[in-house]
């Protein structure tokens, strides 16, 4: 995608897998490598990333990219990444395999249809007569230049004012989708290993907020997920490892009020579940059956500030940082700090108050 589109969000994103990275290099943003976040995710035991690899700009990102070719390391990326830069032959998996499995208009083609929403690809010009002001719909961005965090999707309610959002102004088509009604909104975690089998990590009750955007997941006591669903998710992961997909997905499904079960998005790459279940996986076991639910707080302060702030809530424990960011240590002209943060305990009820209380510091 052009550098200056969602770059903080892009830069976020580069930076979730240090939590748990321990010796395998990571390309990351040094908004991510910011010492006093680097030791709050060591204190709290996780296997932080002993092989950071800083970029603070496009520039020293590629940079960092020519490095670990002529190293001889193979790379893994979670975004499409130009093949002039990342040649397919040292990738895990390509740039266009990884573009398709996360357009918004490939989920027809690796989604049995009892479990598709009604969804049609649309030509931009063609949009007012798919998409009338009168219906409730949704839009999202079908495009192989995906990158995640729910910037590509918009929701409109019937009757409300339209205001098209800015991917419609610079692609040809777009997918437009029916408008649910959802019970239960579910994030169904899995992994494809080397050896090209697709396995369950765990399901996640998702936390979305009234436009529709995820704000968290619930981790332990999870409703159940109906066993037919749970069994075409699997079936949908091992669809994209017969074609070549290693790493992590996180497959969005529900269940409407009517009883339907949908699936909404397949999401190939490492996501905002993704990392505090491997965080729990790895050090506190014994908590995936408990409740837990994480979150993020943004500020215009510094990540230190920030974690000060937090630090009497860590000491009391049942907190523990996954990861985050500073843009002051980026070319990224806008100051922001993000810190993401799992809250667990032994009551959902007091999960939950603690969560919220968190994300009222900062009106999250």
């Amino acid at each position: 995608m052009p550098s200056s589109r969602h770059r903080n969000t892009r830069d976020v994103l580069s930076a979730r897998p240090l939590a748990i990275a321990a010796d395998t290099p990571v390309i990351s943003s040094a908004g991510g490598t910011e010492p006093n976040l680097l030791a709050a995710l060591a204190d709290g035991g996780l296997p932080v990333g002993t092989d950071p690899r800083e970029f603070r700009t496009e520039a020293e990102f590629a940079v960092r990219v020519t490095e670990a070719l002529s190293d001889g390391l193979r790379l893994s990326m979670e975004y499409p990444q130009p093949t002039a830069l990342y040649p397919d032959e040292r990738s895990v998996k390509s740039a266009e395999l990884v573009g398709y499995l996360n357009n918004k208009a490939s989920i027809s083609t690796f989604v049995d249809p009892r479990f598709q929403a009604r969804r049609q690809i649309v030509a931009v010009d063609e949009l007012a007569e798919a998409a009338p002001v009168e219906k409730s719909w949704v839009l999202k961005a079908a495009t192989n230049a995906a990158h995640g965090a729910s910037l590509d999707v918009y929701l409109h309610r019937a009757g409300e004012p339209v205001t098209l959002p800015a991917f419609t102004d610079v692609l040809t088509e777009v997918v437009v989708e029916e408008y649910l009604h959802i019970h239960r909104n579910w994030g169904i975690q899995l992994y494809v290993a080397a050896d090209g089998r697709a396995r369950l990590l765990a399901v996640t009750d998702q936390r979305i907020d009234a436009d529709g955007v995820y704000t968290g997941g619930r981790f332990g006591l999870v409703v159940p997920l109906p066993a037919d669903l749970l069994t075409e998710c699997l079936a949908i992961a091992q669809r994209a490892a017969d074609v070549g997909y290693r790493g992590m997905c996180s497959l969005d499904c529900a269940q409407t009020y009517d009883g339907r079960l949908v699936m909404l998005d397949l999401n190939f790459r490492i996501t905002s579940g993704s990392i505090p279940l491997l965080a729990l996986h790895t050090i506190r076991p014994d908590a995936l059956d408990r409740p837990s639910e994480s979150t993020k707080l943004t500020t215009t302060a510094s990540i230190a500030a920030l974690l000060a702030a937090l630090r009497p809530a860590l000491q009391r424990g049942g907190l523990l940082v996954t990861g985050g960011h500073d843009t002051r240590r980026t070319d990224n002209p806008i100051k922001q700090a993000t810190v993401h943060l799992l809250v667990f305990g032994d009551d959902p009820d007091e999960v939950a108050t603690r969560r919220a209380a968190l994300e009222a510091m900062y009106k999250n």
